[in-house]
């Protein structure tokens, strides 16, 4: 079967490989990939700003159906539309960590498509505990962005703990950025989204899926203080990874309000600390997910609380990842969805 594969450490090192379909043992599920998505951590791990294992199949954000299950393996059949956890491929298990839920901080982890093997090819295998049945009504194409979807959550509803009512600001509005505008919504929060000049697609996206306002930082400040008697609003999210949105997000903040820092830099940057102080701000990160989220973003889909097909932009055969990297390395669409050929 053909994937896509990092072959070397460093830049580039990334093509198309021919290699061996993977056999089910009798502890696994094997799930026939339907759609892989394009993940700014496979546009690091291609440019050698992420740490990889290569050789290494890319792809974490997947969906598909189950083709076989081990003979150990209970309540799961083949035929089953499941969304997989990557990020928990390995673990130690026993760490305070893993314990708690918070594998991502547990030191032997390794996730799907840059530590082991992932989701740009055929077929992958999982654990029972790794395998998320896509509700019913829910497509393949949604389903493969649970992953990001459940970052998400796990910024809006656990870390910031949104509340209905409240006003929030979402800055940079790449796919992280709509999802946490999307469950803001869903949440009742009056949102919104700030971006760069080259974000007018994006900026168009927003305002189709409900963004009270969506516009390049300096022209919606003066929005933003109108629609919030000038006070600002309660909880900014910074999804762009830039100095200049960590500004925005401080500088649009009320006081006592409360900032989720959601994307990655990758360097250090300056950082207007007083800001912090002087409206008293509480400023938080947020990174991956626990298995719970990802069960809550399953009820949430099961609820027809969300829906996500408005924010695949293009789907495109695996043989064409070059484009599809492009497209998202320019910003031209939301999410880029990888198909295996067969």
């Amino acid at each position: 079967m053909k994937a896509l594969v990092k072959s070397a450490p460093g830049p580039g090192h990334v093509g198309i490989q021919e290699v061996a379909e993977p056999r089910c043992p009798p502890d696994r599920v094997k799930l026939e990939v339907a759609y892989c998505g394009i993940c700014g951590t496979d546009l690091h791990v291609l440019s050698g700003a992420f740490h990889s294992n290569p050789p290494v199949i890319l792809g974490h954000e997947f969906s598909g159906v189950v083709v076989e299950t081990g003979a150990d393996v209970q309540g799961i059949e083949p035929g089953l539309r499941a969304a997989g956890l990557g990020a928990t491929a390995v673990t130690c298990g026993v760490c305070r960590f893993c314990r708690s839920g918070d594998f991502i901080f547990c030191s032997q982890r390794k996730g799907m498509g840059h530590g082991v093997d992932g989701a740009f090819t055929r077929y992958v295998l999982l654990r029972p505990d790794q395998v998320f049945e896509i509700p019913r009504g829910i497509t393949l194409e949604e389903g493969a962005m649970t992953e990001p979807l459940a970052a998400a959550a796990r910024a809006v509803l656990e870390i910031a703990k949104a509340k209905p009512g409240e006003t929030a600001l979402v800055s940079g509005p790449g796919p992280m950025g709509l999802l946490c505008l999307k469950l803001l919504l869903a949440e009742g929060v009056r949102t919104f989204v700030a971006g760069a000049p080259g974000d007018g697609e994006r900026l168009r996206a927003a305002l189709c899926c409900g963004a009270l306002a969506a516009a390049p930082a300096d022209e919606l400040r003066a929005c933003v203080l109108e629609q919030t008697a000038g006070q600002g609003v309660d909880l900014a999210f910074e999804c762009a990874g830039h100095p200049d949105s960590a500004r925005t997000c401080l500088d649009s903040l009320r006081p006592m309000g409360r900032m989720t820092q959601v994307a990655i830099y990758g360097r250090e940057i300056p950082l207007p600390m007083d800001r912090i102080f002087y409206k008293q701000l509480t400023v938080s990160g947020s990174i991956c997910y626990t298995a719970q989220t990802w069960r809550r973003v399953m009820e949430l889909f099961a609820a027809g609380r969300l829906r996500l097909n408005d924010l695949v932009g293009i789907k495109l055969p695996l043989s064409e990842w070059e484009q599809g990297f492009h497209l998202c390395q320019s910003r031209q669409m939301v999410k880029v969805l990888l198909y295996p050929e067969k």
